[in-house]
């Protein structure tokens, strides 16, 4: 780390403690040859998500799409917004967990679905309906008989 004040390309940390987020790391430095004191952060690097549309249009990840689309889905369901708020962290942990640079909205949308059978239902036949597009009523009776043959 090279002093702001000298140049020189050498300090020695005196200090460091978490910030108030937890997200990074404040040290105070003092250079070895001027001895002028300076702050540094050190946060983790982040790799930024992109998604992959199924057009093949790419944007950067919003977790508020995944956010909205779960909350319709769970509309006049004895849901918890807590229990929403959770799932869409795991899905979002999955996704950078991964690693990958790129993500598809088939995968994004395959997880919300796992996730949703897990919580409710009738919340996941609704968002099923909708991101698969039923055309008619058969397939979504079709849907329904799938979830009812997976009951134990």
């Amino acid at each position: 780390m090279n002093c702001p004040f000298c140049a020189f390309h050498d300090s020695k940390v005196v200090d460091s403690r978490p910030t108030e987020e937890g997200q990074a790391i404040r040290r105070r430095r003092e250079c070895i040859s001027c001895g002028k004191r300076f702050t540094t952060y050190e946060k983790v690097e982040e790799i930024p998500l992109i998604i992959v549309k199924k057009g093949g249009n790419r944007e950067a990840f919003n977790r508020n799409k995944i956010l909205n689309g779960i909350i319709r889905a769970c509309e006049k369901r004895p849901i918890s917004i807590n229990q929403i708020d959770s799932v869409v962290e795991e899905i979002e942990k999955q996704l950078h967990n991964s690693m990958e640079k790129e993500v598809t909205t088939e995968l994004i949308g395959q997880l919300v679905m796992d996730k949703l059978k897990e919580l409710d239902e009738v919340a996941y036949v609704r968002f099923a309906s909708v991101y698969r597009e039923f055309k008619d009523i058969n397939t979504f009776m079709d849907e329904l008989r799938k979830l009812l043959k997976e009951k134990p």
